[in-house]
């Protein structure tokens, strides 16, 4: 099923020219990405690109028609008798190359680029106009979408090979998942998993052993990161914990949670709690700390509480989060939440909640480039963490260290000190005492290690829930389809909790309000329909957020429910995260009023023993950079020609003349195309 979040979401079709009431171009647009998303195959860093790019071809086309805004990648002036005209028919050149071009070799192709031919039709714009001479509408867009669509071409991404990374190989052998337990050559790093059959989240036929999709991520080239002297990836958190190390007992804490966020799967297990804004959310940043809201801000009332089975809140928010059957993706997902919140009928369109109130337009293609950018950005750190840490996803730790034994008491059998700890009623070493008919272990096997737990995916899952059971240690899976399990790449740090919270920080920043409109936001899950893995919600749940920051933690808390990560995978993720939305915000809306261009150059000099200068400086992609130098600070003369930005770093090097003093600058102008 689509997910339905609030309000509505676009369906997949073409929207007419009678229907941009309703919708903006650039909503048009973003819609059309998402549905080619949920299409292809699931690859979060690679659609965050995506909604990245399409949305600066959107905002450059916009751009060019605006006195102070600045094209992030392509400025030029235009100018036309109907501005609102013109700026769609850009937008839709722009966005339609850009999105026909990404998803041309995408598993659906064909009926993607079907849909995005049939709306820019229906939209009264031909798909074959593909010039880009003249000052047509349809000839800016289409220049636009050249520019990024060349300047994305040595990204680092891996675009020509199918986003490919030849350069990584797995430490560890698969695991097979039809078996228990697993071998690993290194206990703390990933192990692609191996299936008899394997399906994506939304249905696609996929490897059989996974590959680590993104490894090379962390190198594509970001919005505003940049990297600090001697470091590897952008925001390192640092080393997560080892088990067999130091950080030992962090680690086995970490696996704890994981076991017992998995034992409250069980609707009828009788573990009530409070899902409402009176009881849930308000943390501090990278903490679940927070004990919830004392009052709605816009109506003054408190949160009512919502009383429910945790087994069926856990379920509902592991699948809502988890982007399944029919999903966009984690980035596309918060695209879907910014969409929904400019739905609202309270919400007004205003920067930071102040100001004019802007149209449609204006806030969907301000509101897509800042977003997105931010996105892009915590994809590139999170996978770049991914890459360097290669850490061990829980299904193989766990399946792991139930396989060795118990790790609390070197005098009882099955010691090993990288087993699991005993912990009465969650984790037990099998006996033949508890092994009898009738007694906690009835089903298993003596020696071995136990765990209670989510009981796996039922035969009918239409029909039929598991709930929590006593299960071998050793051949635990998290709340997924058998024929998924877990995302084919490293877990730490979760990308999620990247994600999301980048998300929110730019919602935020951008509507003035960490509220959501009308200070709550929702989404209802009915009654034994909602579910896919198996049969649920056993009653009707409604999750609610006030803030778009709880929305973005229970993102994060979200994925041990699932058993996807562990505690120190998102905790971090939400300070990457925030790092990433902050930093994009600040960063686009500079691009909005084009302030951007009078930020002063910072540059450095280095002199070799030679007397060989470089002069190095962060640049960006819409401006063209001189050095210049003066020996008196008062007449400046150039010495060198314009350098186009291109990378976060550009650097111009010549020989030092003799002179008693001298100094540099490097200037900046935007670079008209």
């Amino acid at each position: 099923m689509i997910k339905t979040i609030r309000l509505q979401v676009f369906l997949a079709t073409a929207l007419s020219c009678h229907q941009l009431s309703a919708a903006s171009i650039a909503r048009i647009w973003n819609e059309q990405n998402l549905a080619a998303i949920r299409l292809d195959f699931p690859n979060p860093p690679v659609h965050a690109r995506n909604l990245f790019h399409t949305s600066v071809a959107m905002w450059d086309a916009w751009a060019a028609y605006g006195t102070k805004a600045i094209g992030y990648l392509h400025n030029e002036t235009a100018t036309a008798v109907d501005v609102t005209s013109a700026r769609h028919e850009a937008i839709s050149y722009a966005a339609y190359r850009v999105l026909a071009h990404r998803y041309a070799l995408s598993v659906s192709a064909s009926n993607t680029l079907a849909a995005l031919e049939t709306q820019l039709t229906s939209l009264g714009y031909n798909p074959k106009n593909t010039t880009t001479s003249g000052m047509s509408p349809a000839a800016l867009g289409n220049r636009v979408a050249t520019t990024v669509l060349n300047f994305a071409s040595s990204d680092r991404s891996n675009e020509p090979i199918i986003y490919n990374d030849p350069s990584y190989e797995p430490i560890n052998n698969p695991l097979i998942l039809a078996l228990p337990g697993t071998v690993l050559d290194n206990i703390n790093r990933w192990q692609p998993l191996a299936f008899d059959e394997a399906f994506t989240q939304n249905g696609l036929v996929t490897s059989k052993i996974q590959i680590f999709i993104g490894s090379h991520w962390g190198a594509v080239r970001p919005f505003t990161l940049e990297l600090g002297t001697n470091e590897s990836i952008y925001l390192d958190p640092g080393m997560p914990p080892q088990l067999g190390g130091i950080t030992d007992a962090d680690y086995k804490s970490g696996v704890l949670s994981v076991i017992r966020h998995s034992a409250l799967l069980d609707p009828a297990s009788g573990n009530m709690i409070d899902i409402s804004p009176a009881s849930r959310g308000n943390n501090t940043l990278g903490h679940n700390d927070g004990t919830g809201h004392t009052a709605n801000p816009a109506t003054g009332l408190p949160y009512k509480a919502q009383i429910v089975p945790h087994g069926d809140y856990g379920r509902v928010v592991a699948e809502f989060w988890a982007d399944g059957p029919d999903s966009e993706t984690p980035p596309g997902h918060w695209n879907n939440l910014a969409n929904d919140v400019a739905d609202h009928p309270s919400f007004q369109r205003r920067i930071g909640g102040v100001g004019p109130i802007l149209n449609e337009l204006e806030w969907d293609v301000k509101m897509y480039f800042a977003l997105n950018g931010a996105v892009h950005d915590a994809a590139i750190a999170a996978w770049g963490c991914k890459r360097k840490y290669d850490y061990i996803r829980p299904i193989s730790s766990i399946r792991y260290m139930g396989a060795v034994g118990q790790s609390s008491n070197s005098n009882s059998p099955g010691f090993h000190t990288t087993g699991l700890p005993l912990i009465a009623g969650s984790i037990e070493m099998v006996t033949s005492q508890t092994a009898a008919i009738g007694q906690k272990h009835s089903e298993l096997v003596p020696g071995r290690m136990a765990i209670f737990a989510w009981g796996g995916e039922p035969l009918n899952p239409e029909t039929e829930y598991t709930g929590t059971k006593w299960i071998h240690a050793d051949t635990w899976l998290p709340y997924q389809r058998d024929t998924f399990v877990t995302p084919s790449f490293a877990g730490y740090i979760s990308a999620h909790s990247a994600f999301s919270r980048a998300a929110a920080e730019v919602l935020t920043r951008m509507t003035g309000n960490p509220f959501f409109p009308g200070g709550m936001g929702t989404f209802h899950a009915t009654r034994n329909e909602y579910l896919e893995f198996e049969e649920g919600p056993s009653v009707d749940i409604t999750l609610q957020w006030a803030t778009y920051y709880d929305a973005a933690d229970e993102a994060g808390i979200s994925r041990l429910y699932s058993g996807i990560h562990f505690p120190v995978d998102d905790t971090p993720g939400r300070i990457m995260g925030s790092t990433c939305g902050i930093q994009a915000w600040e960063r686009a809306r500079k691009y909005f009023d084009g302030s951007i261009a009078n930020d002063e150059v910072d540059a450095t000099i280095e002199l070799d023993a030679s007397n060989n200068c470089t002069i190095g400086w962060n640049s960006l992609p819409s401006f063209s950079y001189k050095v210049e130098t003066s020996v008196d600070l008062n007449n400046f003369t150039p010495l060198s020609n314009g350098q186009q930005g291109h990378e976060h770093t550009n650097s111009f090097n010549f020989s030092m003349p003799e002179a008693e003093k001298l100094f540099f600058r490097v200037t900046k102008t935007v670079a008209e195309n």
